[in-house]
């Protein structure tokens, strides 16, 4: 019975020190609470941004200082250098293209590519954005006039329709040039090793013909492959090749190891972005071309003891990767076809000499040895019936009229 009555004294003791205590809050800011109450009202208050754009510490209307001097700017955008705002309208060509979200990332990408990206990002202050319907650029007077070039080019009437054919094929040999050299006009590369030709419509007819005959043949892209003009287009093909990377000892448990595994990705990618100029005389294009291979796996044994077998070892692989990088840019007349040879490149292969992509390599061609000329034939739409239709496709003017 005293027993009892002393564990009934102690429960009210407990119980009358809970109801006295209020530990309101723990230095992190929560607050102590049963289970099931509403914890709305003890999260702690967020930081709020000071006037000038500093953090603002909880509870605090004085901003935490920083170590970088950050001023409010002026009222209006600094014009040292004369620039001024414009906006183009560019829907004309956004409404058009029906190929991706964000048609006027084209029009940036090729200003860009054709001003200089250190332009926009040095002095002078400048600015360059789009929406779906127009343009925003503030630069100088000249930056300005050659970016309503460029506009010019998208946005004309000719522009909107012509649409360009890009087909990928793979040779295992480069033997093709003897039948075909005297109808194929030398155009200038700078990249190592890569050769490119200008063809009449009708040679490039007749070259397709003569490669589709060849066992070694294989095209990597639609026949009808199209592309808007100041659109890109890729073409490729990967797979992912798994493997042991290295190892990771894990006690007694048996096999007293775990293999720790990593991927690589090999396979060929290939880029193609067409421009259009404003007259129709000219075809520019910047081709982008990426290979990789896995050759082999090089294999290597290491040591992994245990209690039960101490001389206990495994394999780990380290992969051996061939590259291939291009990048150019052309400029050709549409009349003609622009062939680009990118030389005997390596070509991946699929796992038990199975080709990534049918028929590469060539049947015959021995492990190690994975190659193949690589050729991209690009073609105007308009090219093989121009001169059927000349009269109807003259070039209409039109002028970046929507420059305000």
């Amino acid at each position: 019975m005293a027993s009892s009555t002393k564990w009934i004294v102690l429960a009210c003791c407990v119980a009358l020190w809970a109801a006295t205590s209020a530990p309101a809050q723990t230095q992190s800011g929560d607050a102590w609470r049963s289970a099931g109450n509403d914890v709305s009202n003890t999260r702690t208050e967020p930081s709020r941004p000071a006037a000038d754009g500093s953090a603002l510490p909880p509870g605090s209307d004085s901003p935490r200082p920083r170590s970088a001097k950050v001023s409010m700017g002026q009222d209006s955008l600094p014009n040292e250098h004369g620039q001024l705002w414009r906006t183009y309208d560019i829907s004309p060509y956004t409404l058009q293209v029906a190929s991706t979200n964000r048609p006027e990332q084209a029009l940036v990408d090729w200003i860009l590519q054709e001003t200089g990206y250190e332009a926009w990002h040095t002095e002078p202050l400048a600015i360059l954005s789009a929406n779906r319907r127009s343009l925003f650029v503030y630069h100088t007077p000249e930056m300005q006039q050659a970016v309503a070039d460029i506009v010019d080019r998208f946005v004309s009437n000719d522009a909107d329709s012509s649409e360009f054919v890009v087909r990928v094929v793979t040779v295992g040999s480069p033997n093709w040039r003897a039948r075909v050299q005297p109808t194929l006009q030398p155009f200038q590369v700078q990249t190592p090793g890569v050769q490119a030709w200008l063809l009449e419509p009708e040679a490039a007819v007749n070259l397709m013909a003569d490669l589709r005959r060849r066992t070694d043949f294989r095209e990597h892209s639609s026949p009808q492959q199209m592309v808007s003009n100041g659109q890109s287009t890729v073409v490729s093909s990967t797979r992912s090749q798994y493997y042991v990377r290295d190892v990771r000892l894990t006690g007694n448990t048996w096999p007293g190891y775990q293999p720790e595994t990593a991927v690589v990705d090999e396979g060929f990618s290939l880029e193609f972005s067409p421009l259009l100029s404003i007259d129709r005389e000219s075809i520019d294009a910047i081709v982008k071309c990426q290979i990789d291979q896995l050759e082999k796996m090089v294999p290597v044994m290491v040591d992994v003891p245990t209690s039960v077998a101490p001389r206990q070892r495994t394999k780990i692989e380290v992969p051996q990767l061939a590259h291939f990088q291009f990048h150019e840019r052309f400029r050709w007349s549409p009349d003609n076809v622009l062939l680009v040879a990118m030389g005997m490149v390596p070509l991946p292969l699929a796992s038990e000499n199975k080709p990534l992509v049918p028929g590469l390599p060539i049947p015959g061609v021995a492990p190690g040895d994975n190659r193949g000329d690589l050729l991209v034939l690009i073609e105007s739409k308009r090219a093989t019936t121009a001169k059927a239709s000349a009269a109807q496709t003259a070039t209409r003017p039109f002028s970046a009229s929507g420059v305000r």
